[in-house]
């Protein structure tokens, strides 16, 4: 299960696996439990925890919890064994783990993704504001059956489309625990090449292919023409149409550019069709061919490399699935849910939880992501209605260097907000540069100085 503009073609990162025989004994590493949380009558969640690793009482450590895009991608299958899990595909240990410094909570969200499940197709989230009450509802559901991290710090760490849930999520679990209707140490959110703001990413994709010699002024004129259809659709309040016309610009951009990669401009281009034959069987459920087309090229990638390692022996681990749930089985449904809400815009916020509250808010971006450029991040940060915007934009940008002494990222910070410039990485920025998005997430969390 995975989706929508939110996934790239994996096919590079991958290691294959062969029979599932002989796998069982592999998958097991360090501390974990999972299990369900009903967040509405027939709606439930699935959760994966790893307790940390470190060499400590894991209770001294923070709880990060990722979200995954989509909307409708796994958490426990991308994040998991695609990102920061502690084991890869092939269920091999994974070096730069985030679970060796922090305890790590994979959460299937919005219900209907990877094995979380709804009973009844009219319980799906159409909108980010039922995604949070379900976040909410499932954060106080799961303290509830681990009640030794209500007292640790929570950090919500997210990608792409998930990065515009946690927003409002945050906003949600903030008044949830001011309202003392649940305990939680909310501390912190982060963003990563978030859908926060999509008209400001979809209005930067020309400028930032011309930038790096993808399109020339012609093929240039022609994306800024297109993606200002998507503005004044949104503008409009056309929300449905935008979503559709955004396609349309995606599958522009994949002409004039002979099939750019949209999630790490320097890898191997992703073609459309390649996904056609994985997903076809789909076509009836989606309203439009170009819908459906958005959805096979992003989604039936990650059908052909985690469907039988979600669907087989992990299934099998788990034993709590139910035998009617596959992973992922109604990942079309969500995403065709929530295509109305798709272009609506977040940052109103992440301007509420800088404003109302000192939960410390992060917004990074990897520099070679064509679907949510850092040019695109910048914008909408630069006009965050909030009294630290021009402080911030005047502050001191940092490097931050390897043990090489090579530039990794910059990071730029002011009060409870930073943003990082992530180098060399795209979309998936774990998957492209694990050992700086561990050492940037360290410092996020406080494991590491600034």
């Amino acid at each position: 299960m995975k989706l929508l503009i939110l996934f790239p073609c994996l096919f590079l990162l991958i290691t294959s696996f062969g029979p599932t025989s002989g796998l069982l004994g592999r998958i097991k590493q360090g501390k974990e439990t999972w299990g369900y949380v009903k967040v509405r009558d027939n709606a439930h969640m699935f959760f994966w925890l790893y307790y940390t690793t470190a060499d400590v009482d894991y209770k001294l450590r923070p709880l990060v919890l990722w979200l995954q895009g989509g909307p409708g991608a796994s958490s426990t299958g991308i994040g998991n064994f695609l990102e920061i899990g502690p084991q890869t595909l092939s269920l091999e240990n994974r070096t730069n783990t985030w679970v060796k410094q922090v305890n790590l909570l994979f959460v299937d969200n919005p219900v209907g993704t990877g094995y979380s499940f709804v009973e009844d197709p009219a319980l799906l989230a159409s909108n980010n504001t039922v995604i949070a009450n379900d976040l909410v509802a499932f954060m106080k559901g799961f303290l509830a059956k681990v009640p030794e991290f209500q007292t640790v710090p929570l950090y919500i760490f997210a990608e792409s489309y998930g990065g515009k849930m946690a927003a409002q999520f945050a906003v949600s679990l903030n008044k949830a625990v001011l309202q003392k209707k649940i305990r939680c140490q909310l501390a912190g959110v982060a963003l990563g090449d978030s859908w926060v703001s999509p008209v400001d990413a979809v209005l930067s994709w020309g400028s930032y292919l011309y930038a790096t010699s993808l399109i020339d002024s012609a093929g240039l004129t022609k994306v800024n023409n297109k993606a200002q259809e998507v503005s004044d659709a949104v503008k409009a309040g056309k929300l449905g149409p935008a979503t559709e016309l955004w396609g349309e610009t995606e599958n522009l951009i994949e002409n004039v550019t002979n099939g750019v990669n949209f999630y790490n401009i320097l890898k191997e281009p992703c073609r459309a069709n390649s996904s056609n034959a994985i997903a076809s069987h789909t076509s009836h459920i989606f309203a439009s061919k170009n819908q459906e087309h958005l959805y096979n090229a992003n989604v039936g990638q990650f059908s052909a490399v985690l469907d039988a390692l979600m669907n087989g022996p992990i299934k099998e681990k788990l034993k709590v699935i139910p035998q009617n749930v596959t992973w992922g089985g109604q990942s079309q449904l969500v995403f065709k849910a929530l295509a109305a809400d798709f272009m609506n815009s977040a940052v109103k916020n992440v301007e509420m939880l800088l404003n109302t509250t000192s939960v410390k808010v992060v917004v990074y971006n990897g520099q070679l992501d064509l679907i949510v450029t850092s040019l695109g991040a910048q914008k909408w940060v630069e006009n965050l209605h909030w009294a630290g915007t021009k402080p911030w934009v005047n502050a001191v940008r940092k490097p931050i260097d390897g043990p090489s002494g090579a530039t990794l990222a910059f990071s730029k910070s002011f009060k409870n907000f930073a943003f990082y410039w992530v180098l060399n990485a795209g979309h998936m920025i774990p998957a492209d540069v694990s050992d700086t998005a561990l050492q940037m997430m360290e410092e996020i969390v406080g494991l590491k100085a600034h």
